[in-house]
């Protein structure tokens, strides 16, 4: 789990969202209320959705493209990347600190998650696992026993 979770308030706006993920090098930002607790969380996938050509999305394949020419050099409207984070972000599936490694494990694939946020019992965010966390710990379960 990583304690060091870099998150953003949730009147963000998706531009000051961008910048964060750039500077940072990150591909998650988990979104928080004004008491520290989450409540979404976008991906830099979400940002670059606001980019991708929405035709792509009923595309069989995109083989043939070769480049997507002018539309490469575009940006999102202004109005767009004004907006509040709160108006793209997923909700937030989470697990308190406690939680069982398998009941994380299972929550992470039954929402298609890579990242889930952990609170304390009180709901503030203080740390987030990724599916690599949780799933060497559990394999790390496997050498001990093996001793």
């Amino acid at each position: 789990m990583e304690k060091n979770v870099i998150s953003v308030h949730s009147t963000a706006t998706i531009q000051e969202a961008a910048k964060i993920f750039v500077k940072k090098h990150i591909g998650i930002l988990p979104v928080l209320d004004d008491n520290k607790k989450p409540i979404g969380i976008i991906s830099m996938g979400d940002l670059l959705a606001l980019e991708m050509p929405s035709f792509v999305s009923v595309l069989p394949d995109v083989d043939f493209v070769h480049d997507f020419g002018a539309v490469e050099d575009t940006l999102p409207p202004v109005k767009i990347l004004n907006k509040a984070v709160k108006t793209i972000m997923k909700p937030a599936f989470t697990v308190q600190s406690d939680c069982g490694l398998l009941l994380a494990y299972a929550l992470m694939l039954q929402h298609r998650l890579q990242y889930i946020p952990v609170i304390e019992a009180s709901g503030k965010l203080i740390g987030i696992a990724s599916r690599v966390d949780v799933g060497a710990k559990i394999l790390s379960t496997w050498q001990k026993a093996k001793k």
